[in-house]
């Protein structure tokens, strides 16, 4: 989703969310502190910022001046978690919403109107937090793939009963050939949108782990060149390293959200 659009609908690069629908079309940020939330994150990634249209609690990452993530202050204003949350494509954010409630989860925030669309913030019945958005999206959307996380993962207590609540959901696997494909390999759900991987489901979350790393919850995978430099400048800048390995380092910003950093040239 993006609140801070370049192009207008007339232009051909003007994506709306009923034909890439199901599939993860942003990410965005609840923090508490906006300054040393935009120190962190062009610290570790180079980011730069600019302003939204939402007002001065929200902020839009950028990579060589396109829109690549959120940022919302409203952690404490709306007491909700510090934490990166994917953001998924649908046509019309109030039937998600009630599919949601009738599966026994969550809207925890919303439908709200963001123009150009509609958001809320939701929890599947496991507490994996994730979002909606009805609109338009980025302007450039193959790009804005490029740009953007490599893919997000879900931590769950159980893969396929998982699939099953966001398909029912999020429409996969429709009669649309504009839905996205779900397939089990390895030993994991997985969800290609467009022929790309844009999103796994895996189990063994423990729905009440008191170790929050284990719950079951959305992780934001960011591809990078060099997965130890951002470890050794997350803990620079006040974050911590939770996990590390050659390819791949799951990181906790200072205000407390985690997030993964994978190599590009991982296979």
């Amino acid at each position: 989703m993006n609140h801070d659009r370049k192009t207008s609908p007339a232009e051909p690069d003007a994506v709306s969310t009923r034909s890439v629908f199901g599939a993860p079309c942003w990410v965005s940020l609840t923090s508490r502190d906006v300054e040393t939330t935009e120190a962190f994150y062009e610290a570790v990634f180079g980011w730069k910022w600019r302003s939204a249209s939402l007002g001065d609690r929200f902020r839009i990452a950028t990579a060589n001046d396109f829109p690549v993530a959120g940022l919302a202050a409203v952690a404490s204003v709306w007491q909700v978690a510090v934490a990166w949350t994917p953001y998924f494509a649908v046509p019309d954010a109030d039937a998600t919403a009630a599919r949601v409630r009738e599966r026994g989860a969550t809207v925890a925030v919303g439908p709200l109107s963001f123009p150009p669309g509609r958001a809320a913030l939701l929890a599947d019945r496991d507490g994996a937090a994730f979002g909606i958005w009805e609109g338009e999206l980025v302007g450039g959307w193959e790009t804005w793939r490029r740009s953007a996380p490599a893919f997000v993962r879900l931590h769950t207590r159980d893969a396929f009963d998982a699939a099953i609540f966001y398909g029912e959901v999020l429409d996969w696997a429709s009669a649309d050939p504009q839905s996205c494909d779900v397939r089990y390999e390895g030993g994991e759900v997985v969800l290609r949108s467009g022929g790309n991987v844009v999103a796994r489901i895996e189990s063994g979350a423990l729905e009440a782990a008191p170790d929050p790393t284990v719950r079951p919850n959305w992780q934001v995978h960011f591809s990078v060149s060099d997965v130890r430099s951002c470890a050794r400048v997350t803990e620079a800048y006040g974050g911590s390293v939770l996990r590390e390995s050659a390819t791949e380092a799951v990181l906790r910003d200072p205000d407390g959200a985690r997030f993964t950093v994978t190599s590009r040239d991982a296979p």
